[in-house]
């Protein structure tokens, strides 16, 4: 019996010590695996135990690079942010294209962004270790929040933009928000409803006084 229990315990040991066949260590191996089933299935069931098996190895492996589940969890939390912002492409650069134009596009990609994103963290409300722990590995990166108000004031600068900008960026990010969340809420629409992304910007540069 004894010889049995190492020769299944053996390949278990060994994949807890070599990197992957991609060159990738097992560490960023087992990230991009939980990484992989926040994005197919979202955190709010996501377990050790299923980040195990879809990684292939035992579940004690993973303390084997990890301090905490959590600090696992934060890391896959990450890595799917990054990932979902690789995705999206490249936003416009001030005195690009039309200021019109370049909040179209700003907007389009702060939607979609958040479709992506905020579904994972509503699943970790329970689990607020992780996202204290994914706030310390943020730290004082550029969220979409900041380049888009970063972009209004560029464009105000250039003299293409007047007024508040910081209000109008709010105003944007606040569309985002209301988009995604309200389908989130246990008695919210089961599926989010998003304003014309034409209708918002036209009306965040037009304002609605009657003049």
């Amino acid at each position: 019996m004894a010889g049995q229990g190492e020769i299944l315990m053996a390949p278990r040991k060994a994949a807890a010590l070599r990197d992957t066949e991609d060159g990738r260590s097992l560490r960023e191996h087992l990230i991009g695996t939980a990484a992989d089933l926040i994005s197919a299935n979202g955190t709010a069931e996501l377990t050790v135990r299923a980040i195990a098996r879809a990684a292939g190895v035992a579940d004690g492996v993973l303390y084997n690079h990890f301090t905490d589940k959590e600090e696992l969890l934060a890391d896959a939390l990450a890595e799917h942010v990054r990932r979902v912002e690789a995705g999206l492409g490249e936003l416009p650069a001030p005195g690009s294209a039309t200021v019109e134009a370049n909040l179209r596009a700003q907007l389009a990609y702060g939607l979609a962004l958040h479709k992506e994103i905020l579904p994972a963290f509503a699943g970790l409300l329970a689990r607020p270790a992780v996202l204290a722990r994914f706030g310390e590995l943020a730290g004082d990166g550029e969220t979409w929040r900041d380049h888009l108000a970063g972009y209004l004031r560029a464009e105000k600068e250039l003299g293409r933009l007047d007024g508040d900008v910081d209000a109008a960026a709010a105003m944007l990010v606040g569309v985002c928000h209301e988009s995604v969340l309200t389908a989130l809420l246990p008695h919210g629409p089961r599926v989010a409803t998003s304003p014309a992304v034409k209708a918002v910007v036209k009306t965040v540069l037009e304002g609605i006084a009657v003049r």
